[in-house]
């Protein structure tokens, strides 16, 4: 299924016991930390189009990468800076945790949302026009939440791995193939 597209994963590690991100942000050089507005740290890669936020019980969160390459790759950018930079006791391989995958997948039709809500059910459909433009479908199997809209354009979110991703994806188009919502 070529056409789904990763647009972010979320991961969390543990980097240390604990971090003093004082001295972490004196050694990544553009770290972003000001306590007062948030509790952790910011550090972007620019090349990477990723950020790292790290936290003082030595936990992180990796977000704005497109595959699991780049998660592992910025991780370890952070892990090597902070440990040239001579912290201590920083994990060289920490456990990763996917938390998050957001993708988008396009069904190439428009959809009539009204009918979608009314035949998908209320108990795993919200739609509000007024509030939000698109139609929010949760799938039970795998659990991942679906945001459609008219365009035919579909946000898949929650998901923790691709596979997930793809299962939503073709759950949603058979049950609305069934409805004869989808042709």
């Amino acid at each position: 299924m070529s056409e789904v597209s990763i647009e972010n994963i979320v991961a969390s590690t543990e980097l240390a016991k604990k971090l003093d991100l004082t001295q972490v942000a004196l050694a990544l050089e553009g770290a972003e930390y000001e306590p007062e507005q948030f509790p952790g740290l910011v550090y972007r890669i620019k090349e990477q189009r990723t950020a790292m936020l790290l936290f003082r019980s030595g936990k992180a969160n990796c977000t704005g990468a497109k595959d699991l390459k780049s998660v592992e790759s910025t991780i370890k950018t952070v892990i090597d800076k902070l440990k040239r930079a001579g912290l201590p006791d920083v994990n060289r391989n920490p456990q990763i945790t996917v938390q998050n995958i957001v993708a988008v997948y396009d069904l190439k039709t428009e959809l009539n949302l009204n009918a979608i809500a009314i035949t998908l059910g209320l108990e795993r459909v919200e739609y509000e026009p007024e509030q939000f433009p698109g139609l929010v479908y949760r799938v039970e199997k795998p659990k991942v939440v679906m945001l459609l809209f008219g365009s035919g354009k579909v946000v898949c979110t929650g998901a923790k791995t691709v596979q997930d991703i793809e299962k939503g994806v073709e759950t949603l188009k058979k049950e609305l193939k069934t409805a004869g919502l989808l042709h």
